[in-house]
């Protein structure tokens, strides 16, 4: 085993719970591995979630090599794209780290295996997809309601504020505005008002006296 400053052995050991803790968050989609980048040979020094099939003691990566040779090499690459040995995609990331002399001497890895969540993405998809050709003229929500929405958010950006945080006398001006505008006259306008304003019909009512 290649032998290791102090300042090498606390960076590898620091890295080894970061890499705990990470995989801990993100499990069990997302393989978080430790690189010794000192000992290529034997270059994993942890990994958890094991995605890959790779164990503690598989030699480096291309991309640790080419940090090992290269100290300029990017330290961070996020997102990329990758493939587990069996095919399935992933995403990954790899961060280099370096000790006090600028030598990149580990990497933090992460995998995130993309099969379940494109998975997800389609049965999404194909939940949220709507038929337009053969939709009935019908709406649940007339366009009334959303004009009395937009008059109220343009009232709450007017004071740099949201509908939600506007104050008792703030509400009051805006019901008087919206009644100036005709907007009250509108079927269930008030309950329109009380739920953009986050306040009960009854109150709404009150403002409106």
């Amino acid at each position: 085993m290649p032998k290791r400053t102090d300042d090498q052995r606390l960076l590898l050991s620091q890295l080894k719970q970061v890499a705990e803790g990470l995989a801990a968050t993100f499990a069990p989609f997302c393989e978080v591995v430790v690189h010794d980048l000192l000992d290529p040979k034997q270059a994993i020094l942890a990994i958890h979630n094991n995605l890959s099939g790779r164990e503690v003691g598989s030699p480096a990566t291309e991309l640790g090599l080419a940090r090992i040779l290269d100290p300029d090499y990017p330290q961070v690459i996020a997102n990329y794209p990758n493939r587990f040995a069996d095919g399935r995609q992933t995403k990954s990331t790899s961060i280099g780290v370096k000790d006090s002399e600028g030598r990149y001497i580990a990497a933090l890895c992460m995998n995130v295996d993309l099969t379940l969540f494109r998975g997800l993405q389609s049965a999404m998809s194909q939940f949220v997809a709507v038929d337009t050709t053969s939709a009935p003229p019908e709406s649940l929500d007339p366009a009334s309601a959303d004009a009395i929405r937009g008059r109220i958010d343009q009232f709450a950006a007017r004071l740099a504020t949201t509908p939600r945080a506007l104050k008792a006398d703030e509400r009051r001006a805006l019901i008087k505005e919206l009644k100036t505008v005709g907007l009250l006259d509108v079927r269930r306008s008030m309950e329109t008002v009380a739920a953009h304003l986050g306040i009960s019909r009854a109150s709404a009512y009150s403002y409106a006296k």
